[in-house]
């Protein structure tokens, strides 16, 4: 009996511990749909406060407009009802014969559009051009093309400088929008001496063509590139758009063929963006995924009319594709016809995707993501980005509204769990931020973007030159030239750009979902629409769609516009333009900003339903678990122990093995870490000094980059290790006079070091046993010869074009008036231990505040994290700051893990000028 009492307790206690767990699930599973409920309903209420914000906005321009129009009323009124009565006839005579004019200039687009499709549509270049290979004879053949351009006239090429190969995007549109101009990205490289490469393609892709193709066919096209210039560093790759992506593929699939990677404006990761800004990552949740994109492709006879990603485009602004394009053309008919022209050139010719190629991009971009998450797979290849090996360069834009910096930035932190990962793989990623500049103007013209892609061509040896690692490229213009700057980053600084990725969890249930529906269609109705199409009926869809009818419609094949032609030449005979002060006029303005406020209200409205319905249906706790394993199995790639990779292993392991190669590498990358930043003319000198010093004779470009590799993860992962070690590595006289001699002349005047980066050269030279005046003295020799080389090419020189080595000539040159600098004798332990300390950075001496503390906000770069830290420190206090030396600077820098930013914003200076702005108030009260 006892026993079975003591079994029923058991039972009872374990049925109330089922229903506990029951009702806290249940509790759960509540307060989850209570916060995806609340979720939604901030959305929405974000979205109604946005569009409130644009009416008030819009109100209260149109009331200041009214103000200013009654203001003018008076004079209106002055000029009597016979002057009103002449401008009426003026206008109305300008306003028909802009119209006739707008109408010849639709009717000369309908006939450019017949024109270039009579002509296969070949790249609207800016450029002469010659085919180098044709991808039509290649053994998997595509309709991709390399095309070498001629520089024009006037301009110089050196063939011995890095080739650039342009990648142009192939998303409805056709080739040449990074040569469309003079002043454009072909433009940029031929200003530089750069010979240039472009990748084309015709409209029609070969039949049974794939991505994996097109990727083979540009290996090859790399592989002819380097056959035609030898002797010159591997080509940069500039991809552009969605040529991005496609470059990103090229780089991973062959990155011993690629110097270089250049996207701009590429998206990268799909899924990112802010909440209420980005609409257009919407689209695959809201209109099924990529079902729409294969059922397309059926229709079509197994090929994707790429005028449906076109219309995708023009749909994000609708005032501008349906009004503010067209009024800007008839506002001001006489100028903007020419560009209003050249530019629909290549807007209106409208290219082919096979269906193998069109459904990859869906399912492995648009909607899977996978090539950010590193699952996309092309032929029987797993493509991994982080097999790339040359340096990236992403430029991006937070007024692109087509690819935003989330999209173009995220797949770095997708990828790699921090910026160590990035160092232990031995990659360089560089980023810039452009403020405004929209999609198009990132790579389509020259003039807005002139300063960011001269930065990029300008600086492509330097960036080759940086330590592995994440880095932002800063600009500053300078009175001698453009100022560079790369400042380390982190996941975290990529992570800030979004609002948070939480919402990539709905993404990722449609993704799931889009494969189920796609799969279900597959098995079920997908034979019966390819039975049903015939390749005839499809061409005939493609002809009527509507971007390409409106061409046509609007082109001498209309017979109803054969009058067009004459009308409009007797008009540019007879041209009125009205006179810019008239009144009708004014009001046509003010109606014009009327109609596309209007336009962008209803985009705002229909962006913010979009985006609140998209949150509604995929949004709950239910529907969110369905795409949990892609984020699980991503999760699980990036939490790899990166001292675990072997790479790490090695070089931490033989940290005490090398010689003065190794620690003269080392001691420039101890270096480049006390300062938190590198500059371009820094890293140009090192360039030079790596080529041409006696101490890397021995080492090619690719056991140099391996070197740097290496030396950087001894100096990441174990710094004081790495700086004990020194010894070791430079044990002679001769190496480490050499060593100190060229880490000197890189990193310039001692009086121009930071203040970290001077504390640790004092501490270099005390355990090497060195004198600074005769390092100093030795590495100005150094210096001048690299000057002078630096000054004889803009570009890496031969190593033939060179008799003697810098340090060679330097050390002959100073020996000829003294022996060379001896090094002072070895130092007793205790003795080496106080010159080391005293070349440390160290605390301050004082962190007690006396008195109230201050608001250390105040100080530009001060945030309320920051200023948290520094309380931590126990420093709270204007003058704690103020008083601060060299050394303790460098402390605090290290203390803060601020990467540099002590100094370069300038902490200390502002301090002082506050304590000294407080000392006089003080006086004066």
């Amino acid at each position: 009996m006892k026993t079975e009492a003591l079994f029923q307790a058991d039972a009872i206690e374990a049925l109330r511990d089922q229903l506990g767990d029951g009702f806290k699930a249940a509790f759960a599973q509540w307060m989850d749909q209570r916060s995806a409920a609340r979720s939604v309903g901030d959305i929405a209420w974000q979205h109604a406060e946005k569009l409130g914000r644009e009416i008030r906005r819009q109100s209260d321009a149109l009331e200041q407009r009214g103000r200013a129009d009654a203001a003018r009323l008076p004079q209106l009124l002055a000029r009597g009802p016979w002057q009103l009565g002449l401008d009426w006839i003026a206008y109305v005579t300008d306003a028909m014969q802009r119209q006739t004019l707008v109408a010849d200039t639709l009717r000369q687009r309908g006939n450019t559009y017949a024109a270039h499709q009579a002509a296969g549509m070949p790249p609207v270049l800016d450029f002469a051009y010659d085919v180098i290979v044709d991808g039509h004879t290649l053994a998997r053949p595509v309709n991709y093309t390399l095309l070498r351009i001629r520089p024009p006239a006037g301009t110089t090429v050196d063939d011995g400088k890095r080739p650039f190969m342009i990648v142009d995007p192939r998303a409805g549109h056709g080739a040449g929008i990074g040569g469309f101009k003079a002043e454009s990205q072909v433009g940029e490289a031929f200003a530089d001496g750069h010979p240039v490469y472009f990748v084309a393609f015709r409209p029609v892709p070969e039949p049974g063509q794939t991505l994996a193709d097109v990727r083979d066919a540009e290996i090859e096209f790399l592989r002819e590139i380097g056959r035609r210039h030898p002797g010159a560093p591997h080509p940069a790759v500039i991809g552009n758009c969605q040529g991005g992506w496609a470059t990103m593929l090229l780089a991973a699939s062959a990155p011993e063929l690629v110097g270089a990677v250049v996207i701009n404006g590429a998206p990268m990761s799909y899924w990112a963006g802010r909440v209420g800004e980005n609409p257009m990552r919407y689209m695959g949740g809201l209109f099924g995924g990529a079902l729409p994109a294969v059922l397309a492709s059926d229709l079509g006879a197994g090929v994707f009319d790429g005028s449906a990603l076109v219309s995708n485009f023009e749909s994000l602004n609708p005032a501008n594709s349906l009004f503010r394009k067209l009024y800007n053309l008839y506002s001001a008919v006489d100028t903007e016809a020419p560009r209003f022209l050249e530019f629909e050139r290549w807007w209106g010719g409208f290219f082919l995707m096979n269906e193998a190629e069109i459904r990859w991009i869906v399912e492995n971009l648009f909607v899977g993501n996978r090539l950010a998450r590193g699952e996309a797979r092309l032929g029987d290849e797993r493509i991994d980005l982080r097999r790339i090996t040359a340096p990236v360069i992403v430029f991006a834009s937070h007024g692109d509204n087509i690819t935003p910096p989330q999209q173009a930035l995220n797949w770095i932190a997708d990828l790699y769990r921090n910026a160590d990962e990035i160092k232990a793989r031995g990659q360089r990623i560089v980023y810039m931020l452009h403020k405004s500049i929209g999609h198009l103007g990132i790579f389509v013209s020259g003039k807005i973007a002139a300063r960011e892609h001269d930065a990029i061509t300008d600086t492509m040896r330097a960036v080759e030159a940086l330590p592995p690692g994440l880095y932002e490229m800063v600009l500053a213009d300078g009175e001698d030239r453009m100022h560079v700057r790369y400042e380390p980053r982190d996941i975290a600084d990529i992570l800030q750009v979004d609002d948070g990725r939480e919402d990539e969890a709905l993404f990722a249930s449609v993704a799931r979902l889009s494969e189920l529906a796609t799969e279900i269609y597959d098995l079920t109705a997908r034979p019966f629409v390819k039975a049903a199409v015939t390749p005839e009926a499809a061409a005939a869809a493609r002809e009527l769609a509507l971007p390409r009818l409106r061409n046509v419609l609007w082109s001498d094949r209309n017979p109803l516009l054969a009058p067009v032609a004459p009308l409009a030449e007797a008009v540019r005979e007879q041209r009125q333009p009205v006179s810019a002060d008239n009144p009708f006029l004014a009001f046509e303005h003010l109606l014009a900003d009327g109609i596309e406020n209007q336009l962008n209200l209803f985009r705002d409205w229909r962006d913010g339903w979009r985006e609140t319905l998209f949150h509604s249906l995929w949004g709950t706790p239910a529907v969110k678990q369905i795409g949990r394993s892609l984020l699980d199995s991503a999760e699980q790639r990036r939490e790899q122990d990166v001292r675990a990779l072997p790479v790490v292993r090695a070089a931490l392991a033989q940290m005490s093995v090398g010689g003065a190669a190794e620690g003269t590498v080392r001691m420039l990358s101890l270096l480049a870490r006390a300062r938190g930043y590198e500059r371009r003319s820094r890293l140009e000198r090192e360039v030079l000094a790596f080529r041409n010093s006696p101490l890397l004779a021995g080492f090619d470009e690719q056991a140099l980059a391996r070197l740097v590799h290496e030396q950087s993860i001894a100096v990441d992962f174990e710094p004081e290790q790495a700086l004990a070690t020194l010894p070791l590595l430079l044990d002679t006289p001769e190496e480490r006079r050499d060593a100190l001699a060229t880490l000197l002349a890189i990193a310039g005047p001692r009086e121009q070091m930071h203040p970290a980066a001077q504390v640790l050269l004092e501490r270099f030279e005390a355990m090497l046993g060195m004198s600074a005046d005769a390092a100093t003295e030795l590495a100005g020799a150094v210096a001048r010869e690299t000057d002078a080389l630096l000054a004889q090419a803009a570009a890496p020189l031969p190593a033939p074009a060179i008799a003697a080595m810098p340090l060679e000539r330097a050390a002959a040159a100073y020996s000829q008036t003294a022996s060379l600098p001896a090094p002072l004798p070895a130092q007793p332990a205790a003795a080496a231990d106080d010159a080391n300390a005293a070349a440390t950075p160290r605390a301050p001496s004082l962190l007690v505040a006396v008195g109230a503390p201050d608001d250390l906000k105040a100080l530009r770069g001060v945030g309320p994290r920051m200023a948290d830290k520094l309380a931590e420190l126990g420093i709270t206090q204007f003058a704690q700051l103020a008083a601060l030396q060299p050394a303790e600077v460098a402390w605090l820098d290290l203390k803060l893990e601020a990467r540099g930013r002590v100094l370069r914003e300038g902490w200390i200076d502002q301090a002082r000028e506050l304590v000294a702005g407080l000392d006089e108030f003080e006086d004066e009260q």
